[in-house]
């Protein structure tokens, strides 16, 4: 498996497919309140095993979000891999701090990896979630 920015017209549509394939149909999220504007201001990443994009995230100045994986991939290191790999990302971009928004069905996924739960459960595309932080100040393996 390769992460890689998505860059190009191809990978920007990789990106998006994966989104659209896991929010919009997977779990109902309205188109516009997934493609909400701030992609074209945001570092998008893809997830690829053998040339077929499984995975996509994207990150807006320190916030990770939009962390996405096709069913068929799940539970099989996919997330962790595009997560640690936002997580060099930002080490090489001297980002200190990491946030996110996670579901809240997936929030010990996100503690695994190091990340704190903060505040309150409030919903976000009618789903609940919860205010995740991590530090980024050591190098991960």
């Amino acid at each position: 498996m390769i992460i890689i920015e998505a860059k190009t017209k191809n990978e920007i549509i990789d990106h998006f497919t994966v989104r659209g394939e896991v929010f919009i149909i997977g779990q109902n999220i309205d188109w516009d309140e997934e493609f909400d504007g701030l992609d074209k201001d945001c570092v998008l990443f893809n997830a690829y095993l053998d040339n077929k994009v499984i995975g996509a995230a994207r990150m807006y100045n320190n916030k990770v979000g939009r962390v996405a994986v096709l069913e068929k991939y799940r539970r099989q290191g996919v997330g962790r891999e595009i997560m640690e790999y936002i997580e060099l990302y930002a080490l090489k971009h001297n980002i200190k701090e990491l946030v996110l928004n996670s579901q809240t069905y997936i929030s010990q996924f996100y503690e695994e990896l190091g990340y704190k739960k903060l505040g309150d459960v409030f919903k976000e595309a009618k789903i609940d979630h919860i205010k995740m932080i991590k530090k980024i100040d050591v190098q991960t393996d």
